[in-house]
């Protein structure tokens, strides 16, 4: 399947409340769809992604190619944050490269053009909006500046330490999750498995890139309530 037609995909699966014994895998205790780690041929297959079936033991990879893939950055989950709507968590991302209006220093370089508005950005998923954040990118290089603009506040792009933009990411992957019942599911029926991704990232990648990182331990905050009420029952 071509990866433009998985996010339309995506948005046509639900998790089953029931599978049946073919469809299932016992991992640590619990049972998941065993279709998370359903080989997929590598043929013809884009050279950055990690494949379901690489996955090891207790893991599982956060494929675009099943209903995993709600919790990629990519997917069309929309979430409001501050009182603004964002079509995918990789629009929030990416329009903070862009400028936020006309008195913005990265709007004001002579020569520099901009392919899209801020706004436009933010309503934009999966490779189109990672287009447009690498575009942004390329100026800010041209620019010589390592920060991101958020409600006027510079922040370090890519710090050693987690700062203020990782925060700020766990902060709207939050929204996200809590926003999109079918996200905050799937999250929920991964269980106790590590979550992996699945794509090749850099090494020692910051944390704010580490996104199952950051859902894993969203995920925690989540069973919280629920393993109380299993206590008090």
């Amino acid at each position: 399947m071509r990866m433009r037609n998985w996010f339309a995909v995506l948005s046509l699966v639900l998790l089953s409340g029931c599978h049946s014994p073919e469809q299932q895998k016992q991992t640590a205790g619990n049972v998941y769809p065993a279709q998370w780690w359903a080989p997929v041929s590598k043929e013809g297959a884009p050279a950055w992604e990690i494949f379901p079936q690489e996955a090891g033991p207790g893991e599982v990879i956060l494929s675009k190619r099943n209903e995993l893939g709600l919790l990629s950055n990519f997917a069309a989950t929309p979430f409001t944050f501050h009182g603004k709507r964002y079509a995918s968590l990789e629009g929030f991302w990416q329009m903070m490269k862009y400028p936020e209006g006309p008195e913005d220093p990265r709007a004001k370089v002579p020569g520099l053009t901009w392919s899209h508005t801020r706004d436009e950005v933010s309503q934009m998923t999966a490779f189109e909006a990672n287009r447009a954040g690498r575009a942004g990118e390329e100026n800010m290089k041209k620019m010589g500046i390592d920060w991101v603009t958020f409600e006027g506040r510079q922040m370090e792009y890519r710090p050693k330490e987690p700062g203020e933009h990782y925060r700020l990411i766990v902060e709207a992957t939050r929204a996200k999750v809590r926003q999109n019942p079918d996200v905050k599911k799937v999250l929920l029926a991964t269980g106790n498995l590590v979550l992996r991704p699945d794509h090749h990232q850099e090494t020692n990648a910051p944390a704010a890139w580490r996104y199952y990182e950051v859902l894993m331990m969203i995920r925690t905050e989540l069973q919280r309530p629920q393993r109380r009420s299993k206590v008090e029952l």
